[in-house]
């Protein structure tokens, strides 16, 4: 059994679905809509330019879903779900999670999304194990607005995937291959862990670090094809 290991948005989704989050949530009128795009479109900035503050920006996410009670959030991410993130699916990007799921190997998606927004997603594309950043709950399950641990950014998914494989009984060392699909140099840490690295759809700095250290890139959107 081989280990496959997926970042999530701009990865399999063409879209970074925390901020799409956010536009939907402006969108639909459940928070004013100048004032959270602007922040919104803040910290996205910050996470594409690798300057973001991941606790700061997971408290500011998560504070926002602490507004509404979780059967309220749960019904809009079935709205979410219908009118953004359905539609943006490609069928390359399913397949390639098939085809790794098809060869038993164990598949996880690792982002540095929350698990409220992403686990819908994941299910989506049959993934059943997913790394992304805690929230906490109260005992009623609805999220207090706080993050539950470390961030799963950078170098914290590294921390996160070996937690997640040790409760599973392995480690990563001990996958004879080991793959991580990814678009950003923010994972560049976990890239660099794994034995088969491959810059999906990467930005311009991941695929300057790809071409230098002789990874594969995967333009999985433009033609689903390793180049």
């Amino acid at each position: 059994m081989n280990l496959a290991l997926f970042d999530l948005d701009h990865t399999l989704l063409p879209l970074d679905s925390d901020h799409e989050w956010g536009e939907f949530m402006a969108r639909i009128g459940a928070v004013d809509a100048d004032s959270f795009r602007k922040a919104n479109d803040e910290w996205f900035a910050h996470y594409q330019n690798g300057t973001l503050d991941p606790v700061a920006y997971l408290e500011f996410a998560l504070g926002n879903l602490s507004r509404f009670p979780r059967t309220q959030l749960d019904e809009m991410h079935l709205q979410f779900m219908d009118e953004v993130v359905k539609p943006a699916i490609l069928p390359q990007a399913v397949a390639l999670v098939k085809k790794h799921l098809d060869a038993g190997d164990l598949v996880a998606i690792v982002t540095a999304t929350n698990h409220f927004v992403t686990k819908p997603i994941a299910s989506h594309f049959g993934v059943e194990h997913l790394i992304a950043a805690l929230p906490v709950l109260d005992d009623a399950g609805n999220l207090t607005g706080k993050l539950d641990g470390t961030p799963t950014f950078g170098p914290g998914k590294i921390v996160h995937t070996e937690a997640w494989l040790q409760r599973l009984g392995f480690k990563l060392d001990q996958f004879e291959r080991s793959y991580f699909y990814s678009d950003s140099q923010n994972d560049i840490p976990l890239l660099e862990r794994v034995t088969d690295p491959i810059a999906t759809n990467p930005n311009d700095k991941l695929l300057a670090h790809a071409q230098a250290r002789g990874w594969p890139v995967l333009n999985l959107f433009a033609d689903g094809h390793a180049q």
